[in-house]
């Protein structure tokens, strides 16, 4: 949903050493069950002969529970330079070097471990690294102790996935409950400033957590971050989101931001599809001219803050240029390229998830599935390559989308959260009532996935998903009163 419009509708080496190192860190367990503290030892040995040398490393679970998907990362302080590795995913950007499982690995049952090689070539010294980690936590040797409490400042949680749950830093499982905050993607091309004169300061996020809003999505306009068109724009228009998030993630809630509005002509689409190229509607994939631009700038400028999520495109539907054919839509969706039907050359979701990753950004990647985001039944089998194993599936669900169905959710939805997290990016109903809301928070909250209703603009709530009457978070009957009391009955950390 995008302004008032209704839619339709991501080693170790020591000459001849032999070293362990006790890692901590929380991953979710195998079979979708909840996260538990995950206790790591890392034992590694080098064969050396000079000019280069062999890592041979074991990460041994040393907890109580079964582990599903681990990352290990440390920082060479020399010259060292990855040759080939096996066992495991191996890459190196700078001096950082990156060891994902593979897929027949990707377990380590309590008690056991995995073990993944490589070579490395390297000239003078060859000190011993000492920052590891295994899936974004330190090693520090302990268990960590789960604990629901926010961080001490009262900041947004820095997340990460694992397994088929987002998890804190800490490892705590965590769920995504709040809003959209809609006006960032269209205000800058409508001749409306930035925030179409609504509030981004401490009064408005304070409305929002009466709410007991933990998460707020910003849909952006992919012109006017680069500069290309409309206003504010590039400097000026990238510094209102930047301080916008800020105050939002300083106030404990965390934010995600996805590219509505972006480029691409498209003269041959539908009737109801605008026509113009420029950043001023909703488009079926993101444009190689500038996406990847646009997702170097923002992960540039948020790498380091692990509490802001990238969902990626906000509603791809490229099936619909080449009649509704779905193999060539999942095909363009993760490969991009020339795309049946659509005259602009597309960025795919690899595309999207490598222009991040070069950044050196970590943080949590969202991607949406075909037919507005509704559609996830290919999702896995065309799902991206990330080295750091860290996305979720973003999943829009509106009264009058295909899947609106428990029957829907249990076979298409269902199987996927039992793989990796689920977030509901944006949900609503088109009459302003809450009953197929309440359903479809009820069956979410059974399947631990997140979620966030459009949207939070007092646009009045006269045919469709509109949640507030006022800035100061007067609820619209019905959907606002509905899902404020619902989110008042929720807790982020798992507790209902």
């Amino acid at each position: 949903m995008s302004g008032t419009a209704r839619k339709r509708r991501t080693v170790l080496a020591v000459l001849g050493a032999a070293v362990a190192v006790a890692c901590t860190a929380l991953t979710a367990v195998a079979g979708g069950a909840s996260a538990a503290p995950f206790g790591c030892r890392v034992d590694y040995t080098t064969t050396d002969w000079g000019s280069g040398f062999k890592a041979d490393v074991t990460i041994a679970n040393v907890s109580s529970a079964a582990v599903d998907g681990w990352t290990l990362t440390y920082t060479h302080a020399g010259n060292q330079t990855l040759q080939h590795g096996w066992s495991g995913t191996w890459s190196q950007s700078g001096k950082k070097v990156t060891v994902a499982n593979m897929s027949w690995n990707a377990t380590v049952p309590a008690g056991g471990s995995v073990s993944a090689g490589a070579n490395f070539s390297y000239s003078g010294s060859n000190a011993k690294p000492t920052d590891f980690a295994v899936n974004g936590t330190d090693c520090t040797g302990t268990v960590p102790t789960t604990t629901t409490t926010p961080p001490p400042d009262g900041s947004a949680p820095e997340l990460r996935v694992s397994g088929n749950r987002i998890v804190t830093a800490q490892g705590e499982p965590y769920r995504l409950l709040g809003v959209s905050r809609s006006s960032g993607e269209f205000a800058c091309v409508q001749g409306k400033g930035m925030w179409d004169g609504g509030p981004v300061d401490q009064a408005s996020v304070d409305a929002m957590k009466t709410w007991n809003v933990h998460a707020v999505r910003i849909p952006l306009n992919e012109e006017c971050w680069l500069g290309v068109h409309g206003s504010p724009g590039g400097v000026a228009y990238q510094r209102a989101v930047k301080e916008y998030v800020d105050l939002l993630v300083s106030n404990g809630i965390n934010v995600i931001l996805d590219p509505h509005w972006t480029w691409g002509a498209y003269p041959n689409g539908p009737d109801w599809h605008c026509k113009d190229e420029h950043a001023v509607c909703q488009k079926p994939m993101p444009d190689a001219q500038y996406a990847p631009q646009f997702w170097t700038g923002v992960a540039t400028a948020f790498k380091g803050n692990d509490a802001v999520v990238f969902d990626l495109f906000n509603e791809p539907y490229p099936e619909i240029a080449s009649d509704w054919n779905k193999t060539l839509g999942w095909q363009c969706w993760r490969d991009g390229g020339t795309c049946t039907g659509l005259p602009y050359e597309t960025a795919g979701m690899q595309d999207l998830v490598d222009a991040v990753r070069a950044t050196g950004a970590t943080n949590v990647l969202m991607l949406g599935g075909l037919e507005w985001a509704n559609d996830m039944r290919e999702w896995l089998a065309h799902k991206p390559v990330d080295p750091l194993n860290n996305i979720a599936a973003s999943w829009h669900a509106y009264s009058f989308n295909a899947c609106a169905s428990e029957a829907c959710w249990d076979t298409q939805i269902a199987p996927l959260a039992e793989q990796v997290p689920v977030v509901v990016g944006e949900f609503g109903q088109d009459n302003c009532g809450f009953d197929y809301m309440q359903r479809l928070v009820d069956w979410a909250d059974a399947h631990e996935l997140s979620y966030l209703a459009w949207t939070w603009n007092p646009w009045g709530c006269s045919s469709g998903a509109v949640l507030i009457k006022d800035w100061n978070g007067t609820p619209e009957p019905g959907v606002g009163e509905g899902f404020k009391a619902h989110l008042l009955s929720q807790d982020p950390y798992g507790a209902r």
